[in-house]
């Protein structure tokens, strides 16, 4: 198929190419400047309490919360000004006008899907290098109350580890690699079924060939009572200096090749990445979302002269787009609980919904 066949008209296709992203942009910055004022008047009480902020802290969280909202009301946007886009064509009869002269619904709606192909790849793009940056940033700062941010130096507290049946403790973790080091460690020795047979403690630790070497430890064993010391000894076989010192990651903060990463980092550690597999497939199915927005919206465009029904129409559009976002949100959430395996998860609702769109379309105009 020959572009001279999708794009019958340049000039038509440009026209509506331009409506629809003026009206979509002009929707996105209505809609942003509205939920950061309803978000900031919520929040400035928390960020003015903390001791020495100000006005400069309040247009702070704003130029750091803003990417996040821009981010959420992107797709709604793009849905929007889909439906806006038809409504006035229809009322100013082109849609008519463009069946009349044989271009048929597909025809009419690929303007549009080439145009939000391209905001596609903008929200992709904005998503990874803007919104991860400014999430992790905000997130940190919110820990904190809206204090002073503490400089990470990598150092990790309070860090469970499971080898085998066991499992082992670490009050602070420092260091990477060969030379991690640590404090206050905690060996649980249990048996096959889990009952605990004794407890061994040690102020220190360091790698030692492919275990630990912790002490001076005392062992107590738990069924007799008795308390041996000793001046070191190996545990943890097995247990890498990954499995230590890798936090707990959060993927809104992180982009895409990071949070690939992290994954495979994980992985190699023996964590649970299924949660965390099904967020980096949303992170390029969420922005493939507005491409789908013109075929959902697409209701708004066409039977209209025959019904006369154009604002149940547009409900209708509304209607679908919404509910896309609903199962979006909902299958995400089963592919947390582990129903769902994660490419399921992330890209089951835009093949289902492009289902939807496409039936609607074929229904009501092919």
């Amino acid at each position: 198929m020959s572009l001279s066949s999708i794009f019958p008209s340049r000039t038509i296709a440009i026209y509506m190419a331009k409506m629809f992203l003026v009206r979509t942009f002009a929707i996105l910055f209505a809609l942003v400047i509205v939920l950061q004022a309803l978000d900031i008047l919520s929040e400035s009480g928390s960020i003015l309490a903390a001791p020495g902020n100000g006005e400069a802290q309040v247009w702070r969280y704003v130029s750091l919360r803003a990417p996040q909202i821009i981010a959420f009301i992107l797709p709604f946007s793009v849905l929007l000004g889909t439906i806006l886009t038809f409504f006035t064509m229809n009322q100013n009869s082109e849609v008519i006008a463009l069946k009349a002269a044989g271009l048929s619904a597909h025809q009419v709606l690929a303007p549009l899907l080439v145009a939000s192909a391209g905001v596609a790849v903008l929200s992709f793009v904005f998503n990874d290098r803007i919104v991860p940056r400014a999430t992790a940033t905000l997130s940190a700062w919110q820990k904190v109350e809206y204090g002073p941010i503490p400089i990470d130096s990598g150092d990790r507290s309070n860090v469970w580890v499971r080898d085998g049946d066991d499992l082992i403790s670490v009050d602070l973790v420092q260091g990477r690699g060969a030379n991690t080091q640590l404090g206050g460690v905690t060996l649980y020795d249990r048996k096959g079924g889990g009952s605990l047979q004794a407890i061994v403690r040690a102020p220190r630790g360091r790698r030692m060939g492919d275990g630990w070497q912790i002490g001076p430890a005392t062992r107590f064993e738990v069924a007799s009572g008795k308390l041996t010391s000793m001046p070191s000894m190996i545990v943890g076989r097995g247990v890498t200096p990954e499995q230590l010192t890798l936090a707990s990651v959060n993927a809104d903060g992180l982009s895409f090749k990071g949070l690939s990463n992290a994954i495979d980092d994980l992985r190699e550690a023996g964590r649970p990445t299924k949660t965390l597999e099904g967020s980096l497939w949303h992170k390029l199915s969420a922005p493939m979302s507005a491409v789908l927005m013109p075929l959902l919206g697409a209701v708004a465009a066409f039977g209209i002269a025959r019904s006369g029904k154009l604002f149940v129409r547009a409900v209708i559009g509304m209607a679908l787009g919404f509910a896309f976002f609903v199962a979006d949100n909902f299958s995400m959430a089963m592919g947390d609980l582990g129903a769902y395996p994660p490419f399921l998860a992330a890209w089951a609702p835009i093949l289902l919904f492009f289902l939807i769109g496409e039936a609607v379309l074929f229904r009501t105009e092919e």
